[in-house]
């Protein structure tokens, strides 16, 4: 099929997107917020959520009939029902090809949409660069043949992406925006009821079912180990509400659960009101490094997820606040060394630093605000701009 043709009027620009899960839904309403007031008759539609429908997007199917993660069983459930949905999304586009297609996170789903809808002649955007500096640096091959730009998060990135003959454009990380430069921690103990003096340790064992299976009852122990040398240790646990349950359970089963508050949800109020944090690898990390937080790291997966994703890992770092850091600036305990021992130990020392090494604490909030600074720009404003260029080319 030939390229469509260009448009008369700009206003009329028609956007397919694809947005997996919360985070993708939340990334792409800021691309359709940037994209508002230059193409005030825009029409967009594809595969997103709420935010993404706030600014008029038709979502043809839901974000969330993609959200489904690493090498698990549920994957393989759902596999032949998410193929089915590409194959239709790419059948749809291509009977009415939009001026551009954006791809917003997503990798394995949106990169394979993006290099057919390109071989088409239509343009492409991949939003979130794929973690080819972490692991999986086959993914550059795939990249380079599915996207015309690459709008990326992190700052290193466009210069990694030229390397390799791929454009891409620094667009900042929206997180850096929501999250206030200067927390106020003792205005987040009083929304949350907590004491505003004393220790408070936030417990964030993961948003998904496999993550809290696996890390929650570590941590759990770890929490019970540090009430029992520090008896006013106030912990708190946000909780995804359909785990709320399950992570119920194991904090019974550890003998915590009368000694804790689950929280529903309200994540970023626990990260603002601790003093420390327990927490699984992933973006949390990165909130609790934005607001200044110092924690342990940590994750635990199935032998063979793991075996294969160490197989693949580039850097020595796990966690995105040592990745970005290039340093172990917070300490990371993974698999087999995610012990309740260590994990209390390592957590002890962060809630001791106050009184016996303030000089670690300051120098790690530190790095962290200059890290805030470093990654909080206007993201509708570059992301638009970047679009409108490739749109004119």
């Amino acid at each position: 099929m030939a390229a469509p043709a260009a448009m008369d009027k700009p206003q009329d620009l028609f956007l397919a997107m694809v947005a997996g899960e919360t985070s993708g839904d939340l990334l792409a309403g800021l691309v359709l917020q940037g994209l508002a007031a230059d193409f005030p008759g825009m029409r967009s539609a594809g595969i997103g959520g709420p935010r993404m429908a706030q600014a008029g997007f038709n979502a043809w199917w839901p974000s969330e009939r993609l959200a489904v993660h690493g090498y698990s069983a549920e994957l393989v459930r759902r596999i032949w029902g998410i193929l089915r949905i590409r194959k239709q999304l790419v059948q749809r586009l291509t009977a009415e090809p939009p001026r551009l297609f954006v791809g917003v996170d997503a990798p394995d789903f949106n990169l394979g949409v993006e290099e057919r809808l390109r071989a088409q002649g239509i343009k492409t955007v991949h939003f979130v660069c794929p973690s080819i500096w972490a692991w999986r640096p086959e993914r550059v091959e795939k990249i380079r043949r599915s996207a015309d730009h690459v709008l990326c998060i992190f700052p290193f990135e466009p210069a990694l992406l030229a390397q390799h003959g791929i454009a891409g454009t620094y667009v900042g990380h929206p997180l850096a925006n929501v999250i206030p430069l200067q927390p106020n921690r003792a205005a987040a103990r009083q929304q949350l009821g907590l004491p505003l003096e004393g220790e408070v340790l936030a417990v964030l064992p993961g948003s998904r079912a496999s993550e809290v299976s696996y890390i929650a009852k570590p941590f759990f122990l770890a929490a019970a180990r540090l009430l029992q040398a520090r008896p006013s240790l106030t912990i708190v646990v946000p909780a995804v509400p359909a785990l709320r349950a399950r992570i119920d359970a194991l904090a019974a089963e550890c003998g915590i659960l009368e000694r804790i508050r689950v929280l529903d949800g309200q994540s970023h109020l626990a990260l603002e009101a601790c003093d420390c944090t327990l927490i699984a690898s992933g973006t949390a990390t990165l909130e609790a490094a934005l607001f200044k937080r110092p924690m342990v790291i940590s994750y635990h997966m199935h032998a063979i997820s793991w075996r294969l994703m160490r197989r693949k890992q580039l850097q020595p770092w796990v966690g995105l606040p040592n990745i970005l850091c290039q340093d172990f600036v917070v300490p990371e305990l993974l698999q087999e060394a995610a012990t309740p021992e260590a994990l209390a130990e390592a957590a002890a020392q962060w809630l001791d630093a106050p009184r016996l090494d303030p000089a670690r604490l300051a120098q790690l909030e530190q790095r962290f605000h200059d890290l805030h600074l470093e990654l909080r720009r206007d993201t509708p404003k570059l992301a638009a701009d970047a679009i409108q260029k490739i749109l004119s080319a």
